[in-house]
């Protein structure tokens, strides 16, 4: 029997498999280009969410199903062919990477995970959601441009927001995961989320780390859209970063939780030492 884990080849997933590895556990890497797999020990399996059947997750007991980044066809769908899958290769509990709250939360992204968690309960099988917080990365795709520009824009209007990084995830994700696999008791659901902070703060301390004069710029949600399509974004990805942020400003971004730090056996990196090495 073994750990799988979908999407073995992105950002999260590849931290993911790189933990379970290292904790020794018998560890599947799923993905669709398996040969771009790089972490050493593990099994290299092909598997995509569209077309997944019962035959890739062959002899796997224990499936961390990594939301899908692709929004057609629809996530959901998506996510169902694979649970579809997992229950028929008789996968004995899903970890499901979810969103905060997902079943009540205003963020707009969060109803393909309602959708997902509950398809989950109505399956059978057994799962944990893992309701993940935003990744501070997320505000560093464009360092050049933060700089250049000495703003970070969004709708947040104030609001505190509890990321982590995506490593913490990751190792938290693998940490749940293996005591599953050892046959420990589990939750089924955990808000993860890490220190919290608002966007000024981050600006100020992006300003601090960097030597360059950045602030943080508020705007409304549909300012903030229309300039991510200024930026050359979609308009319905526009749409969906506006809301989120809006969204945030009404709680939809905060836990107070500990789950992420009991997880982890100890505190989320400081927020602040995140920010810095993305700056670097």
């Amino acid at each position: 029997m073994s750990i799988g884990v979908t999407a073995a080849t992105g950002h999260l997933g590849k931290l993911i498999v790189e933990y379970l590895a290292a904790k020794g556990l018998p560890t599947v890497a799923l993905a669709r280009k398996p040969e771009n797999v790089t972490t050493a020990g593990v099994e290299k399996r092909s598997f995509d969410y569209v077309s997944a059947s019962p035959s890739d997750l062959a002899g796997v007991s224990i499936l961390v199903l990594i939301s899908s980044g692709s929004f057609e066809p629809p996530r959901f769908e998506q996510h169902k062919k694979a649970i579809e899958a997992a229950k028929a290769a008789g996968v004995k509990r899903i970890f499901y990477t979810s969103l905060l709250r997902a079943s009540t939360s205003p963020l707009v992204l969060a109803g393909d995970h309602k959708a997902t968690e509950e398809y989950l309960e109505a399956s059978g099988v057994p799962y944990t959601s893992l309701r993940n917080g935003w990744y501070i990365e997320n505000w560093f795709s464009s360092v050049d441009g933060i700089l250049a520009s000495g703003g970070i824009l969004g709708a947040t209007h104030g609001a505190k927001l509890s990321p982590a990084s995506r490593n913490d995830y990751a190792e938290a994700t693998a940490s749940i995961a293996a005591k599953a696999f050892k046959g420990e008791d589990v939750k089924k659901f955990y808000e993860l989320g890490g220190h919290a902070f608002t966007l000024d703060e981050l600006a100020a301390v992006v300003a601090e780390k960097s030597g360059k004069p950045v602030k943080y710029v508020d705007l409304s949600q549909e300012a903030y859209a229309k300039t991510l399509e200024g930026f050359g974004l979609p308009s319905p990805l526009a749409f969906i970063f506006a809301q989120s942020d809006e969204a945030a400003s009404q709680g939809g971004l905060y836990t107070d939780s500990t789950d992420l730090a009991d997880a982890l056996g100890h505190a989320p990196e400081d927020w602040k030492a995140v920010v810095e090495r993305q700056l670097k």
